[in-house]
């Protein structure tokens, strides 16, 4: 889509640093030059305000990722792409069917109103919890990593969404101010959440980490 509208070598187009990395190399093949912003702390997603902090004379686009099942809030993107003149891609998540997205969240209702000690989700518009993520500050004990190599020792599968955001990698290496983004990679720590878990199953994901949620500092 981006060759399509002409996106090519002196280009510059704007992507988030946390996610995968496919599409900051989307942006390469075509010649241009990944430009990371920000992300809302809320959504996971392109703040417009930091988008619009790195447009340039150069800037041709905009690739906006949405994550977890919330979405970006595409119409301040898109006013800011009309404004500037810019094309304003999407990039979504593969879609459920409806029964599945409503258990996901029942079953995110649940965790919303049991979890003690970690940060629960904002739940938004139309979230459909692709994964329900939670943070875990470092402020307190333990941090995001050992809480999660706790949780799974009591027999709870968890993963962390983004390990390492693309402005840190070697390739894509920058000397970029996005402390939004460093910070949810640092503390951002995804549970289970599956249309198929049951009731004892999320019983047990809500008691292994409110075993733990005692030992952070209570700044939530």
């Amino acid at each position: 889509m981006l060759r399509a509208a002409g996106v090519g070598s002196g280009d510059e187009v704007v992507v988030p640093a946390f996610g995968n990395v496919e599409v900051a190399e989307a942006v390469t093949l075509t010649g241009a030059l990944p430009v990371f912003a920000d992300i809302d702390p809320a959504t996971y997603c392109l703040d417009p305000e930091a988008v619009d902090a790195v447009v340039t004379s150069r800037t041709a686009a905009v690739v906006v990722v949405h994550r977890f099942g919330r979405r970006a809030d595409i119409g301040r993107l898109h006013a800011l792409g009309q404004r500037h003149g810019l094309l304003v891609l999407e990039q979504g998540e593969s879609e459920a069917p409806y029964d599945e997205i409503a258990q996901r969240r029942q079953r995110a209702a649940y965790l919303d109103a049991k979890l003690k000690g970690v940060r629960t989700p904002d739940g938004g518009d139309g979230h459909t919890y692709q994964q329900y993520v939670v943070r875990v500050p470092g402020n307190g004990r333990p941090d995001r990593d050992a809480f999660a190599r706790a949780v799974r020792a009591k027999g709870v599968e968890c993963r962390v969404p983004v390990k390492t955001p693309v402005h840190r990698l070697p390739e894509f290496r920058r000397c970029v101010s996005l402390p939004q983004t460093e910070l949810a990679a640092d503390e951002t720590l995804a549970l289970p959440v599956d249309a198929g878990l049951t009731k004892r199953e999320m019983h047990r994901i809500v008691t292994a980490c409110n075993a733990l949620g005692g030992l952070l500092q209570p700044a939530f």
